[in-house]
């Protein structure tokens, strides 16, 4: 169990590094387009050439072939070799939205392209919109879950500590939002604000729609658990010794909520991840041509890309991929939360 717990934990960490770090660790400019290698595939690296075996891995040029039964399609060149370098020089950007930088971990000298995860309709690298792109969908996530908790968190210990009148009417707002569909009343609630907006704002927009529309679950969990905390003897017993209501919440409330809250984020990420990759899939979240994971997926709706270019489901992988490690990683919390009760 701790050795699994340890790999979730790697790796949950490594995805969220390199996409922190996106704009360096990617080759290209994700909107940069080449119409030349549209719906390129993926770029095989080399260890052995025409001059023989190569300690350092390279790439072969894609070109067009045409004629034939492949005509359309691509093949390599190699007569000239592209070896894969590191630390080079390349597209510029902004490190964390601040720095102005134009180093890259890994690239080629032009006009060689690496091309890991292939080329989109528009010849734009695959792999570097799947790293940018994944760097908005998995922050749209994380800041939709810190909105739904925080909102549900507040509203889930007042209705549990006060009780009575205050716990029956935000109980009843919460029975409404839990009874609604939440992924059309997403859809709804998302075509009624304006559609023709900045990316950044777009983002924010999203992100607050998602999160202030999960917050009743939370909210519910954490009112459950107040319920129960508060009847217990030492908090009864800090009551009756003129325990303020702030003391009672700091003290014994509070410490008690943090591992429930951990496990509903966990399991709140890879939902709002979804959700808005479901948005932008429809073109009602993130528009082109800032990539995330759901616009990514929109090409995939014409059935002729969805059967000839395998390479276009890397978001889709990616989605899975996450979803199933936060979910591991959640498996791992309640479990320990339910071994620290009994």
């Amino acid at each position: 169990m701790a050795l699994k717990t340890s790999i979730t934990i790697a790796a949950l960490a490594a995805i969220h590094l390199v996409l922190l770090a996106a704009d360096f660790c990617a080759p290209y400019d994700p909107a940069l387009q080449d119409r030349e290698l549209s719906y390129a595939p993926p770029t095989p690296a080399h260890f052995k050439g025409s001059t023989g075996v190569h300690l350092r891995p390279f790439v072969c040029a894609w070109t067009t072939v045409m004629e034939g039964e492949d005509a359309g399609g691509y093949k390599e060149d190699c007569r000239h070799e592209y070896p894969l370098r590191f630390f080079v020089r390349g597209a510029s950007y902004k490190f964390a939205g601040v720095y102005e930088a134009n180093l890259h971990l890994f690239g080629t000298d032009a006009p060689g392209k690496i091309l890991f995860a292939g080329t989109d309709g528009y010849g734009r690298d695959e792999f570097s919109r799947l790293l940018c792109g994944g760097r908005i969908s998995i922050a749209a996530g994380l800041i939709a879950t810190f909105i739904a908790l925080l909102s549900g968190g507040l509203v889930g210990i007042i209705a549990g500590y006060f009780g009575r009148w205050v716990d029956e009417a935000l109980m009843g707002v919460t029975e409404v939002f839990l009874s609604l569909p939440w992924l059309y009343f997403l859809l709804g609630v998302r075509a009624f604000l304006p559609l023709h907006l900045s990316a950044l704002r777009t983002f924010f927009l999203l992100t607050g729609v998602i999160g202030l529309i999960g917050w009743a679950r939370p909210a519910r969990l954490v009112r459950g658990l107040v319920l129960s905390v508060r009847s217990r003897n030492y908090v009864l017993a800090a009551r009756g010794f003129g325990g303020s209501h702030v003391y009672l919440l700091r003290k014994h409330i509070l410490p008690e909520i943090w591992g429930l809250l951990l496990t509903q984020a966990v399991l709140l990420v890879p939902r709002y991840i979804a959700a808005e990759a479901t948005l932008s899939f429809f073109g009602l979240g993130v528009s082109e041509p800032v990539p995330s994971w759901g616009n990514m997926l929109s090409g995939l709706q014409q059935y002729s890309v969805l059967i000839s270019y395998r390479w276009l489901w890397a978001p889709a992988c990616a989605l899975v991929i996450t979803s199933v490690l936060y979910s591991s990683l959640a498996d791992v919390l309640h479990s320990r939360l339910e071994s620290q009760t009994t």
